[in-house]
């Protein structure tokens, strides 16, 4: 059997809303419906049955966009009914994971055109009540938000891997010595870069506003903020002597994103340029509580596997979950050149919305390669409960 090329066409994503902003009172399925059907319209030339499936990742899936949000996005985009939806979970890597397999899909000549992404809503996540043990209980019985981290945990998990996420970004700062100063700079950084890029329309030709919200960009990015006012924020997981903050970490969020992945046949129906060509990915395990620095190995893999290294990297898109996890990980490549990690900023001041985190990378490696007309780029993500994901890309 030989193995298909992959190219990505295109890739759009939404505006990120903040927590309780500008898109929380858009249900998740609409996210997705939106996403899909703008890829869709932005390739005319391609008839929308001839998608052989869509995949999309989604994190919680507890609420609105329980009951496959892939195919539910498939229904109210209006393609048609005999397109197929499959909903992929790797937690924060969800968005990634569905490109990832509907590449393989596509390489083993399963598809011949997908459309790949994610969703989420965490303004929407809902609480949770488990039933009771018993029939008739007389006490109070315990609701459990599902928008972020751990809940209903099997008590049989260590102690030490049930951490919260913020403090397992304080543990990677205690390894490599992040300090409170280098993260908040970080994160002054990512809200810099972001602000420059939306000024100068680098995101115009990716970001698709959905048309019942208010909102044309990320909501979250402050091009106003600075050390002084970063400086101010309190810990938020460790009281005293903490160093992870509301301001160096990634936010709430909600969005969605979507990429349409085909094969030289899908290609040529599509009468477009591909954005670039999907070269390898990589997956890894590491420490629950040391999810943060879950990347490193998946990249060095993902490189292994593409035969590149480090020097080929024009572009490298490393979701910021927080400040201290991702200079952890930039501290376990050396040989990396920093100045091509996230140069349109990242999630610290984008926003990071669960599922949808994977989609916006891979979507923004492959403009980023397209606007460079050549290239080798890199998408990955830390994942909670300890894994890694990357993905590499060429143009």
């Amino acid at each position: 059997m030989s193995i298909r090329d992959v190219y990505i066409v295109d890739a759009v994503r939404t505006p990120i809303g903040k927590f309780g902003g500008a898109l929380a009172a858009v249900r998740p399925d609409d996210l997705a419906a939106h996403v899909v059907r703008a890829l869709v319209d932005r390739t005319p030339d391609l008839d929308p049955a001839r998608v052989d499936d869509v995949y999309f990742g989604d994190a919680n899936g507890a609420g609105e966009d329980n009951r496959d949000v892939a195919r539910m996005a498939v229904l109210l985009a209006g393609l048609p009914v005999t397109v197929p939806g499959v909903t992929v979970n790797r937690l924060c890597g969800s968005g990634l994971e569905a490109v990832i397999q509907a590449a393989r899909a596509i390489a083993l000549g399963d598809a011949s055109v997908a459309v790949a992404g994610g969703v989420e809503s965490m303004s929407r996540a809902p609480w949770v009540l488990q039933k009771p043990e018993r029939a008739f209980p007389a006490g109070h019985q315990q609701l459990h938000s599902t928008t972020l981290g751990w809940r209903m945990t099997n008590p049989r998990m260590p102690a030490e891997w049930t951490v919260s996420l913020g403090e397992g970004a304080e543990l990677v700062a205690d390894r490599h010595g992040i300090g409170r100063d280098a993260q908040d700079a970080f994160a002054l950084d990512s809200h810099r870069k972001a602000a420059e890029a939306w000024a100068k329309g680098l995101y115009d030709g990716e970001v698709v506003p959905y048309p019942a919200a208010e909102l044309v960009r990320d909501e979250c990015v402050r091009e106003n903020t600075s050390l002084e006012a970063l400086g101010r924020l309190k810990p938020a997981f460790r009281p005293d002597g903490g160093t992870v903050t509301a301001g160096n970490a990634s936010p709430l969020n909600d969005g969605a994103a979507a990429l349409l992945l085909v094969d030289e046949d899908g290609l040529r129906e599509t009468g477009r340029e591909p954005l670039a060509r999907i070269r390898s990915s990589a997956v890894t395990g590491i420490e629950p509580q040391l999810f943060g620095l879950g990347p490193v190995e998946a990249v060095r893999r993902a490189l292994a596997k593409a035969d590149r290294s480090f020097a080929d990297l024009t572009s490298f898109e490393l979701n910021e979950a927080f400040a201290a996890q991702a200079l952890g990980c930039l501290a376990e490549w050396p040989e990396l050149d920093p100045g091509v990690v996230n140069p349109r900023g990242g999630a610290i001041a984008l926003g990071h919305p669960l599922g949808a985190s994977g989609a916006r990378l891979a979507g923004a490696v492959a403009h980023q390669l397209a606007a460079a007309g050549s290239g080798t780029g890199l998408a990955a993500l830390c994942i909670g409960v300890g894994q890694g994901l990357a993905l590499v890309l060429e143009r």
